[in-house]
């Protein structure tokens, strides 16, 4: 989570962000693994019940927002950019997709280090162009390994794809 959030300090600082924005950018990093080692099962009945029938990995970032949001934040866009970290969104926003770019490219992963690292390099000024080749290698990974594509990782495809139409 740190390295994720250190990511989001960076990024939001070279945008120039306020320092309210680059907080909440922040916060973000810091919660949105905040119960990844919980048990799925443990989760599954914390979540929204749109969201239950979701693999069990994916759990945590739901369970997370829903947390946040029960104990009384009201941000939005930050709630969205937690609980859909792993999968992508279609309405996220700058947090999100930020948030969803740095939990893949955080340096402590050990799978793809120098194309992780020439995406971060890239970062923050070609955001959405990094975001779209993270979700086109997720869903070539997941279509390589015969695993089904989330529908809110499709529809964040087809919003990236669309916006450069």
């Amino acid at each position: 989570m740190e390295r994720v959030a250190r990511l989001l300090a960076e990024w939001s600082a070279a945008l120039g962000l306020s320092e309210p924005e680059r907080a909440r950018w922040r916060a973000g990093g810091y919660l949105h693994d905040a119960l990844r080692d919980e048990a799925p099962d443990a989760l599954r009945s914390r979540v929204p019940p749109d969201q239950r029938g979701l693999p069990g990995p994916l759990l945590h970032g739901p369970a997370a927002a829903e947390r946040l949001r029960i104990e009384g934040v009201d941000d939005g866009e930050l709630l969205l950019a937690v609980s859909a970290h792993t999968v992508g969104d279609a309405r996220f926003a700058r947090l999100g997709r930020a948030l969803y770019a740095a939990d893949f490219l955080e340096p402590g992963r050990s799978f793809l280090p120098e194309r992780r690292a020439e995406l971060r390099e890239r970062m923050p000024a070609d955001l959405d162009d990094v975001v779209l080749e993270i979700v086109r290698a997720r869903i070539g990974n997941l279509l390589a390994r015969g695993e089904t594509v989330q529908p809110r990782t499709s529809e964040f495809w087809n919003a990236l794809v669309g916006e450069r139409a």
